[in-house]
C-alpha cells in the first residue's frame, strides 16, 4: 500500500516492500499524475520484483492545470523529490526516472548536475521526438549523464523511432535499451501480441531489477 510523502517541496506516494534492493524516485508523464492507472500498476509491478517507488506530482498537475511548468522547474522537482526519497527510505539504493516526460525531466537535471545519491536513470518510454516529428534534438544531453540509464522502449512508440535512438544510445556506453515488440508509448500490446499488458510490465519490471542488481 502506498504511503503519502509530504516533504514541503513536493506531494508523492511511497510504495516500499519489505524486500526492496532499491527506490525508484518515479515521475509521472506530461498529462497524467502520479494517481494514473498506468502509474498504478507500474508502481504494484515494480514492488513485486523487489523495486520500491516514491511516485511524486509536478506542480502543474498539483495545480490541475494541463501545461506543463517550464523545464528548470520540473527539474528541481526532480531534485527535491530525490531528496525526499533519501529521506524516506535512507537504507535503499535510489535509482531516478519516470514515464515519458517524467524520464526526460529527469535525465536532463541528471545531465546538468548529477542527482545525489542515485545509482542509474531508468525510462519508461523515453520521448524522443512529438509525434510525426521525427528528431534526435532531445537527446543530446544524454551523453553528459554520468551514472548508467536503462531505455524500456516498445516497437509501435510513436515518440521514439528506433531507427533514430538505436544509434544514438550505442554511442554512449552508460545507456542500456530494451526493446518490448508490439508495445507503443504508453505499454499497451494489441490483442495478437498473445499476452497481456500486465505481462508485459512483469516482463518491464524484471528487467528493471535484474540491471539493477548490476549497478555499483
Amino acid at each position: 500500500m502506498a504511503r503519502a510523502i509530504e516533504s514541503g517541496e513536493i506531494a508523492g506516494l511511497l510504495e516500499a516492500p519489505r524486500s526492496a534492493s532499491h527506490l525508484l524516485v518515479f515521475a509521472h508523464g506530461a498529462g497524467a499524475g502520479m494517481r494514473h492507472a498506468w502509474m498504478e500498476a507500474a508502481a504494484a509491478s515494480l514492488g513485486e520484483h523487489g523495486i520500491a517507488s516514491l511516485r511524486y506530482e509536478f506542480p502543474y498537475m498539483q495545480r490541475k492545470s494541463r501545461r506543463p511548468d517550464p523545464p528548470p522547474l520540473l527539474q528541481a522537482t526532480v531534485r527535491a523529490a530525490v531528496k525526499a526519497a533519501a529521506a524516506a527510505a535512507p537504507d535503499l539504493p535510489l535509482l531516478a526516472g519516470g514515464k515519458s516526460m517524467g524520464g526526460r525531466m529527469t535525465s536532463q537535471a541528471a545531465a546538468t548536475e548529477p542527482l545525489a545519491g542515485v545509482k542509474g536513470l531508468v525510462f519508461f518510454g523515453f520521448p524522443l521526438h512529438p509525434a510525426g516529428k521525427p528528431s534526435i534534438t532531445r537527446a543530446a544531453h544524454l551523453s553528459r549523464v554520468t551514472v548508467p540509464m536503462l531505455f524500456l522502449q516498445g516497437t509501435r512508440d510513436t515518440l521514439a523511432d528506433l531507427e533514430l535512438l538505436r544509434p544514438v544510445l550505442a554511442e554512449i556506453p552508460l545507456a542500456t535499451l530494451k526493446v518490448f515488440e508490439g508495445a507503443d508509448h504508453m505499454f499497451h500490446l494489441l490483442k495478437s501480441a498473445g499476452r497481456s499488458d500486465a505481462d508485459l510490465l512483469a516482463e518491464m519490471s524484471r528487467t528493471v531489477a535484474e540491471w539493477a542488481s548490476g549497478l555499483q
